[in-house]
């Protein structure tokens, strides 16, 4: 158990006076979520109310009933209110999160129009195509993504190195995708990135790193951009990475190695969104 969850559990016996069976439940809902969040690379402090809503959501595909997601939303909840109590979080991201009425099967995958990148128009639309090109491209993960120092980037073989979770994969990138990252590279970062120390592959308008936090409001400027109603995520570009792929008749095998999955079931999975999706661009 984590030191923030030994912190939780001495605040529900002391300060709250909680039952046994309380504390109980309440620590086996936040070692859950805990496990669920570590496996994105997040700590408990660096969650955000998006992560806080997936995984709810997720909790209702996988057939629990709306009292258990109920009550581990109410866990997490109470978390992040000791969180705050002792100081060490000054926001709640579970404040305002309730359970999702309605299930949903299949995660959201964009079709390959909507899936069209940002117009290039000033130093922001250059780097934003870029982000957005190399995340599509290559289906690596958000924290995977804002982690890349300009080190990682090989444009003249066409390579992307990936380092997590102590593993390291060495991706291809497609020409569309490195025209997008040749140009931010030269034109576009140089002028955004005041310090010459700076390693970090994709900055803000200040010069620093970009935080997950911008990362979520641009995909979601972008997707209502772009009209799409659906709710859009930046995990949403690496499911139709996976499933264009794969629905373009590339080896699962070579897909999960992309990504990084320790085996073909989490890859296998793609094939029927990449059906999914094809039935939906037919329409």
């Amino acid at each position: 158990m984590s030191e923030l969850l030994d912190l939780y559990e001495d605040y529900l016996r002391t300060e709250k006076k909680a039952s046994a069976n309380t504390i109980s439940s309440y620590l086996r809902d936040m070692h859950q979520f805990e496990a669920a969040m570590l496996e994105q690379e997040l700590e408990l402090t660096e969650v955000l109310t998006q992560e806080v809503e997936h995984y709810a959501a997720g909790l209702t595909r996988k057939g629990r009933s709306a009292a258990t997601v109920t009550r581990s939303i109410a866990s997490i909840k109470s978390f992040y209110n000791c969180m705050i109590a002792l100081g060490i979080m000054d926001h709640n991201p579970a404040k305002g999160v309730a359970p999702a009425k309605v299930e949903r099967k299949l995660p959201q995958i964009l079709t390959g129009k909507e899936v069209e990148q940002p117009e290039c128009t000033d130093l922001k639309g250059y780097r934003d195509r870029a982000m957005l090109e190399l995340l599509y491209a290559t289906g690596i993960r958000v924290s995977e993504l804002i982690a890349l120092d300009v080190d990682d980037l090989n444009l003249s073989a066409g390579v992307l190195r990936c380092a997590s979770k102590g593993k390291e994969r060495v991706i291809p990138l497609y020409q569309t995708a490195v025209r997008a990252l040749s140009e931010y590279l030269h034109r576009v970062r140089p002028q955004l990135v005041e310090s010459p120390s700076e390693t970090a592959l994709f900055v803000n308008m200040s010069g620093d790193r970009m935080s997950r936090q911008g990362f979520w409001k641009l995909i979601k400027y972008y997707g209502e951009k772009a009209g799409i109603k659906e709710d859009i995520t930046p995990h949403t570009l690496r499911h139709s990475f996976a499933a264009h792929l794969i629905g373009d008749g590339a080896d699962i095998h070579a897909v999960q190695a992309m990504l990084g999955h320790g085996d073909t079931g989490a890859s296998q999975m793609y094939a029927v969104y990449a059906a999914a999706t094809a039935a939906r661009s037919d329409s």
